[in-house]
């Protein structure tokens, strides 16, 4: 017994020593990602000026409603919700790599062993059977062995070269990863709401503009039928007013179709049932908390604050990891076992101790000596998955800057765009009613009263799609910054 412990003793302190030995393979470094000083067509603002990407989504929202909407969805969505799921799950796989360094004990609470045998046994009659039987084997089944045993069974692999460190480093990165997926999902989330919710608003104001001009056309239409009456114009002019106004009802039931469907879209956002949604504000207030005197930060605050990025550097650094096993595996492995118990052939002698003590330990130092070069082929693989992840994350980088970049110009060139369009509304409208004047006074035809009707529901439309854009302009600078996930 005193030579069983000092064997496990020496055991453990060879253990230990090989545990702080050297971990197989290369250290994670963050590649060289050659990112811009700033971005192209960035504004300058004050140095002491708060990030854009900083700001909280709540306070980056001034619409109560749509505050209300992307809080439920944050809650309810389902793919907020599996995304917490897989996140679950990571944690639970990182807790059982943990226990890796563990040994593994299993306890055997009983077994019993029982072999029997007859004439053709081993296909020749057994020497023992004759030289303590005495005569000739049975031709029927007969005991010929019996064990009972119980006892505790212990294995450990050794980790000599840090096999299940890197399996660590991978199963962290991947954990890492799912929180950065769900706040990935989380931005698409709230972007998508509030691109839906302007979108609703969109839809109201263009309905209001259908409905004004279908009156303004019907108010026309009432001064044409009055003059055809008294013979001033043929039936042509009235024929294509009535064409005209029909033009602006038609838009009015199509308008109602799409406000129920994007609806129905936006309650399936925010994980509930079709139904329709109160609207708070319209497109002409200020929706949004943005300004020119925010900072945009620079192109490596983005790779710090961009899920997506951040998912791609989670990736590499699991290739790299993944490539430190597929090394490793090439290696001597050590693995140590020990059984402990109680073992006899009656079961009446089961707990005779100490007869009846049954110990064993087993170290098993195994290496891989010819696979047909599968494993260094494998290693080789590995390497190559590890520089296509760079280069992945290397690409994603590249293209959030460029996508920041683009976002700027289009705030920039949509603000211009909305001062022409403004300035187009306000002619348009100022022509319909001119042509209202001369046409009344005998200066100007119906032609030219229906032409600035008609022009005049075109600009107006058009401002209003516009302005959703400019909304959804901020939002997608917000999003493509890093904000939202906070």
């Amino acid at each position: 017994m005193r030579q069983l412990i000092l064997q496990i003793g020496l055991c453990i302190v060879f253990t230990t020593f090989l545990l702080t030995g050297c971990k197989v393979g290369s250290k994670y470094v963050q590649p060289e990602l050659n990112e811009p000083v700033s971005f192209r067509g960035a504004w300058d603002a004050d140095s002491t000026a708060l990030a854009l990407h900083t700001i909280v989504w709540r306070d980056f929202f001034n619409d109560t409603v749509l505050v209300a909407l992307i809080d439920s969805g944050l809650v309810n969505n389902f793919d907020m919700r599996l995304a917490l799921k897989n996140m679950e799950i990571a944690n639970r796989n990182l807790r059982i790599n943990k226990l890796g360094y563990l040994p593994s004990v299993e306890a055997n609470l009983g077994t019993i062993n029982k072999q029997f045998r007859s004439e053709d046994f081993y296909a020749s009659p057994a020497a023992k059977w004759y030289a303590q039987k005495g005569e000739e084997p049975p031709q029927t089944l007969s005991t010929y062995q019996s064990q009972h045993s119980t006892g505790l069974e212990f294995s450990w692999e050794i980790d000599i070269w840090g096999k299940i460190a890197n399996q660590k480093d991978a199963l962290k990165a991947d954990w890492l990863n799912t929180q950065e997926a769900r706040n990935a999902v989380q931005t698409k989330l709230i972007a998508d709401i509030a691109s839906g919710y302007f979108n609703l608003l969109k839809l109201d104001a263009q309905i209001e503009v259908a409905k004004r001009n279908v009156r303004l056309n019907d108010s026309t239409l009432r001064m044409i039928k009055l003059q055809f009456e008294a013979g001033e114009i043929t039936a042509l002019a009235l024929q294509q007013t009535e064409s005209q106004r029909l033009v602006a009802a038609s838009l009015v039931p199509d308008l109602e179709k799409a406000i129920i469907i994007q609806e129905n879209a936006l309650r399936l956002l925010v994980g509930e049932m079709p139904a329709n949604i109160i609207r708070g504000n319209n497109l002409n207030n200020k929706l949004v908390n943005f300004n020119h005197d925010f900072s945009l930060g620079s192109p490596l605050e983005i790779i710090r604050n961009r899920p997506d990025i951040k998912s791609a550097e989670y990736d590499l650094i699991k290739a790299n990891a993944d490539a430190n096993i597929a090394q490793l595996l090439r290696y001597p492995q050590l693995s140590l076992s020990a059984v402990f118990g109680v073992n006899a052939m009656l079961p009446k002698n089961w707990f005779n101790i100490p007869g009846a003590l049954l110990g064993a330990v087993v170290g098993e130092l195994t290496t891989p000596i010819f696979k047909n070069n599968k494993l260094k082929n494998k290693h080789e693989v590995a390497k190559i998955e590890r520089d296509k992840s760079e280069l992945i994350f290397q690409r994603e980088v590249m293209e959030a800057v460029a996508e920041v970049s683009n976002t700027i110009t289009t705030v920039d060139k949509q603000e211009e765009q909305l001062a022409f369009a403004q300035q187009r509304v306000t002619n348009s409208q100022l022509a319909v009613r001119n042509a209202s004047l001369l046409f009344k006074s005998g200066y100007a035809t119906y032609l030219e009263v229906i032409t600035a009707q008609s022009n005049a529901l075109k600009s107006e439309l058009d401002l209003v799609e516009l302005k959703q854009k400019q909304l959804n302009s901020f939002v997608a600078l917000y999003r493509a910054l890093g904000g939202g996930w906070k």
